[in-house]
Protein backbone atom coordinates (compact mmCIF):
# COMPACT_ATOMS: atom_id res chain seq x y z
CA UNK A 1 0.00 0.00 0.00
CA UNK A 2 1.13 3.55 -0.74
CA UNK A 3 1.25 6.28 1.91
CA UNK A 4 0.69 9.96 1.16
CA UNK A 5 3.65 12.30 1.62
CA UNK A 6 2.62 15.54 -0.13
CA UNK A 7 5.46 17.72 1.14
CA UNK A 8 8.31 15.21 0.91
CA UNK A 9 11.71 16.84 0.49
CA UNK A 10 15.11 15.32 1.17
CA UNK A 11 16.10 11.91 2.52
CA UNK A 12 14.04 11.94 5.73
CA UNK A 13 10.28 12.22 6.01
CA UNK A 14 7.90 12.11 8.96
CA UNK A 15 4.37 11.07 8.03
CA UNK A 16 1.37 12.97 9.38
CA UNK A 17 -0.63 11.74 12.35
CA UNK A 18 -3.26 9.89 10.28
CA UNK A 19 -0.77 8.02 8.11
CA UNK A 20 1.47 7.31 11.12
CA UNK A 21 -1.46 5.89 13.09
CA UNK A 22 -2.33 3.53 10.23
CA UNK A 23 1.25 2.29 10.02
CA UNK A 24 1.77 1.94 13.78
CA UNK A 25 -1.64 0.94 15.17
CA UNK A 26 -3.33 -0.84 12.24
CA UNK A 27 -0.51 -2.43 10.26
CA UNK A 28 1.77 -2.64 13.32
CA UNK A 29 4.90 -2.02 11.28
CA UNK A 30 8.21 -1.62 13.08
CA UNK A 31 11.50 0.16 12.55
CA UNK A 32 13.48 -1.47 9.77
CA UNK A 33 10.46 -2.36 7.63
CA UNK A 34 9.96 -0.86 4.17
CA UNK A 35 7.00 1.15 2.92
CA UNK A 36 6.23 3.13 -0.26
CA UNK A 37 5.41 6.85 -0.24
CA UNK A 38 3.81 8.96 -2.97
CA UNK A 39 3.82 12.74 -3.18
CA UNK A 40 0.74 12.88 -5.45
CA UNK A 41 2.79 14.71 -8.09
CA UNK A 42 4.22 11.66 -9.86
CA UNK A 43 6.93 10.70 -7.40
CA UNK A 44 7.12 7.41 -5.51
CA UNK A 45 9.67 6.67 -2.81
CA UNK A 46 10.84 3.44 -1.22
CA UNK A 47 11.46 4.20 2.42
CA UNK A 48 12.59 2.43 5.56
CA UNK A 49 10.90 3.13 8.89
CA UNK A 50 13.54 4.46 11.30
CA UNK A 51 11.37 5.53 14.27
CA UNK A 52 7.75 4.99 15.36
CA UNK A 53 7.66 6.78 18.72
CA UNK A 54 5.16 9.39 19.92
CA UNK A 55 2.57 8.41 17.31
CA UNK A 56 4.85 9.67 14.55
CA UNK A 57 6.42 7.49 11.90
CA UNK A 58 9.78 8.75 10.67
CA UNK A 59 11.26 7.27 7.50
CA UNK A 60 14.47 7.33 5.48
CA UNK A 61 14.21 7.46 1.68
CA UNK A 62 16.27 4.76 -0.04
CA UNK A 63 15.00 5.02 -3.62
CA UNK A 64 12.84 7.37 -5.64
CA UNK A 65 11.22 7.39 -9.06
CA UNK A 66 9.64 10.42 -10.69
CA UNK A 67 6.82 10.58 -13.26
CA UNK A 68 5.71 7.11 -12.19
CA UNK A 69 3.38 5.76 -14.89
CA UNK A 70 2.80 9.23 -16.27
CA UNK A 71 -0.01 9.19 -18.83
CA UNK A 72 0.53 10.67 -22.32
CA UNK A 73 -2.68 12.71 -22.03
CA UNK A 74 -4.69 14.77 -19.56
CA UNK A 75 -8.35 14.20 -18.79
CA UNK A 76 -10.60 16.82 -17.22
CA UNK A 77 -14.20 15.95 -16.38
CA UNK A 78 -16.71 18.60 -15.34
CA UNK A 79 -19.68 16.94 -13.67
CA UNK A 80 -22.75 18.10 -11.76
CA UNK A 81 -22.68 16.56 -8.24
CA UNK A 82 -25.59 14.27 -7.46
CA UNK A 83 -28.22 14.95 -4.80
CA UNK A 84 -26.98 11.85 -2.98
CA UNK A 85 -23.41 12.89 -2.17
CA UNK A 86 -22.32 9.29 -1.66
CA UNK A 87 -22.91 8.63 -5.33
CA UNK A 88 -20.73 11.60 -6.27
CA UNK A 89 -18.03 10.41 -3.87
CA UNK A 90 -18.21 7.03 -5.62
CA UNK A 91 -17.55 8.76 -8.95
CA UNK A 92 -14.59 10.68 -7.51
CA UNK A 93 -13.16 7.47 -6.05
CA UNK A 94 -13.54 5.39 -9.22
CA UNK A 95 -12.30 8.16 -11.52
CA UNK A 96 -9.18 8.51 -9.37
CA UNK A 97 -8.58 4.76 -9.48
CA UNK A 98 -9.11 4.66 -13.25
CA UNK A 99 -6.96 7.70 -14.02
CA UNK A 100 -8.04 11.34 -14.24
CA UNK A 101 -6.19 14.64 -13.95
CA UNK A 102 -8.84 17.17 -13.03
CA UNK A 103 -12.42 17.20 -11.75
CA UNK A 104 -14.65 20.26 -11.66
CA UNK A 105 -18.03 20.03 -9.91
CA UNK A 106 -20.51 21.94 -12.10
CA UNK A 107 -23.49 24.03 -11.09
CA UNK A 108 -26.17 23.61 -13.76
CA UNK A 109 -29.75 24.78 -14.24
CA UNK A 110 -31.14 21.47 -13.00
CA UNK A 111 -28.55 20.80 -10.30
CA UNK A 112 -30.09 19.37 -7.14
CA UNK A 113 -26.88 19.83 -5.15
CA UNK A 114 -25.42 23.30 -4.98
CA UNK A 115 -22.72 22.79 -2.34
CA UNK A 116 -19.98 20.23 -1.76
CA UNK A 117 -17.41 19.51 0.91
CA UNK A 118 -14.11 19.88 -0.94
CA UNK A 119 -11.98 18.61 1.93
CA UNK A 120 -14.04 15.43 2.30
CA UNK A 121 -13.82 14.75 -1.44
CA UNK A 122 -10.05 15.28 -1.34
CA UNK A 123 -9.80 12.64 1.37
CA UNK A 124 -11.73 10.24 -0.85
CA UNK A 125 -9.32 10.97 -3.71
CA UNK A 126 -6.24 10.46 -1.54
CA UNK A 127 -7.54 7.11 -0.30
CA UNK A 128 -8.33 6.01 -3.86
CA UNK A 129 -4.91 7.12 -5.11
CA UNK A 130 -3.14 5.11 -2.41
CA UNK A 131 -5.36 2.05 -2.80
CA UNK A 132 -4.82 1.92 -6.57
CA UNK A 133 -1.07 2.60 -6.18
CA UNK A 134 -1.05 5.74 -8.27
CA UNK A 135 1.46 8.55 -8.01
CA UNK A 136 -0.75 11.39 -9.24
CA UNK A 137 -3.48 13.01 -7.15
CA UNK A 138 -6.10 14.62 -9.41
CA UNK A 139 -6.83 18.32 -9.11
CA UNK A 140 -10.23 18.97 -7.54
CA UNK A 141 -11.69 22.39 -8.27
CA UNK A 142 -14.33 24.39 -6.45
CA UNK A 143 -17.89 24.14 -7.73
CA UNK A 144 -18.18 26.31 -10.84
CA UNK A 145 -21.17 27.61 -12.80
CA UNK A 146 -21.45 25.75 -16.10
CA UNK A 147 -21.51 28.94 -18.22
CA UNK A 148 -18.27 30.16 -16.68
CA UNK A 149 -16.61 26.75 -16.98
CA UNK A 150 -17.51 26.31 -20.65
CA UNK A 151 -15.85 29.59 -21.58
CA UNK A 152 -12.47 28.76 -20.07
CA UNK A 153 -11.98 25.30 -21.59
CA UNK A 154 -9.52 25.45 -24.44
CA UNK A 155 -8.31 21.93 -25.25
CA UNK A 156 -9.10 20.79 -28.79
CA UNK A 157 -11.05 17.70 -27.68
CA UNK A 158 -13.94 18.98 -25.60
CA UNK A 159 -17.22 17.13 -25.40
CA UNK A 160 -20.62 17.37 -23.73
CA UNK A 161 -22.47 14.14 -22.99
CA UNK A 162 -26.24 14.70 -23.05
CA UNK A 163 -29.48 12.83 -23.64
CA UNK A 164 -31.07 15.05 -26.28
CA UNK A 165 -32.27 13.37 -29.46
CA UNK A 166 -29.99 15.25 -31.85
CA UNK A 167 -27.37 13.41 -33.78
CA UNK A 168 -24.36 12.73 -31.61
CA UNK A 169 -21.03 11.08 -32.22
CA UNK A 170 -19.61 8.48 -29.87
CA UNK A 171 -16.56 9.18 -27.77
CA UNK A 172 -14.95 6.09 -29.25
CA UNK A 173 -15.15 7.35 -32.83
CA UNK A 174 -14.19 10.95 -32.05
CA UNK A 175 -11.42 10.82 -29.47
CA UNK A 176 -7.82 10.20 -30.59
CA UNK A 177 -5.56 8.46 -28.08
CA UNK A 178 -2.70 10.46 -26.63
CA UNK A 179 -4.59 13.74 -26.77
CA UNK A 180 -5.96 15.82 -23.89
CA UNK A 181 -9.73 15.78 -23.43
CA UNK A 182 -12.39 17.67 -21.48
CA UNK A 183 -15.82 16.12 -20.96
CA UNK A 184 -18.96 17.66 -19.45
CA UNK A 185 -21.44 15.41 -17.61
CA UNK A 186 -24.82 16.85 -16.62
CA UNK A 187 -27.03 16.56 -13.53
CA UNK A 188 -29.60 13.84 -12.92
CA UNK A 189 -32.16 15.75 -14.99
CA UNK A 190 -29.63 16.24 -17.82
CA UNK A 191 -28.43 19.53 -19.27
CA UNK A 192 -31.11 21.95 -20.47
CA UNK A 193 -31.43 22.61 -24.20
CA UNK A 194 -29.98 26.08 -23.63
CA UNK A 195 -26.96 24.64 -21.82
CA UNK A 196 -26.26 22.19 -24.64
CA UNK A 197 -26.54 24.99 -27.21
CA UNK A 198 -24.17 27.16 -25.16
CA UNK A 199 -21.65 24.31 -24.99
CA UNK A 200 -21.80 23.83 -28.76
CA UNK A 201 -21.23 27.56 -29.24
CA UNK A 202 -18.14 27.23 -27.02
CA UNK A 203 -16.68 24.55 -29.27
CA UNK A 204 -17.88 21.45 -27.45
CA UNK A 205 -19.12 18.45 -29.45
CA UNK A 206 -22.19 16.52 -28.35
CA UNK A 207 -21.38 12.88 -27.64
CA UNK A 208 -23.14 9.69 -26.68
CA UNK A 209 -21.76 7.32 -24.04
CA UNK A 210 -23.91 4.43 -25.24
CA UNK A 211 -27.52 3.40 -25.72
CA UNK A 212 -28.35 3.10 -22.02
CA UNK A 213 -29.68 6.00 -19.95
CA UNK A 214 -26.94 6.38 -17.35
CA UNK A 215 -26.90 7.92 -13.91
CA UNK A 216 -24.68 10.97 -13.63
CA UNK A 217 -21.96 9.22 -11.63
CA UNK A 218 -22.05 6.18 -13.95
CA UNK A 219 -21.70 8.40 -17.01
CA UNK A 220 -18.68 10.06 -15.43
CA UNK A 221 -16.98 6.75 -14.74
CA UNK A 222 -17.81 5.42 -18.23
CA UNK A 223 -16.31 8.55 -19.82
CA UNK A 224 -13.19 8.26 -17.68
CA UNK A 225 -12.77 4.55 -18.37
CA UNK A 226 -13.35 4.98 -22.10
CA UNK A 227 -10.56 7.52 -22.44
CA UNK A 228 -8.28 5.39 -20.26
CA UNK A 229 -9.04 2.24 -22.28
CA UNK A 230 -8.38 4.00 -25.60
CA UNK A 231 -4.96 5.00 -24.29
CA UNK A 232 -3.82 1.48 -23.35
Amino acid sequence: MFFFAPDINGLRYTLNVEESRHIISVLRLKAGEEIVLTDGRGGIYRAVIVDVCNKRCETKIIQQKMEYYKRPYKLHIGVAPTKNIERFEWFVEKATETGIDEITPLLCERSERKQINIERLKRVMIAAMKQSKKAYLPQLNEMTALDKWLKIQNVVNRYIAHCKNDEKITLKTEYISGQDATIAIGPEGDFSIQEVEKALECGFKGISLGKSLLRTETAGVIACHSVSFMNL
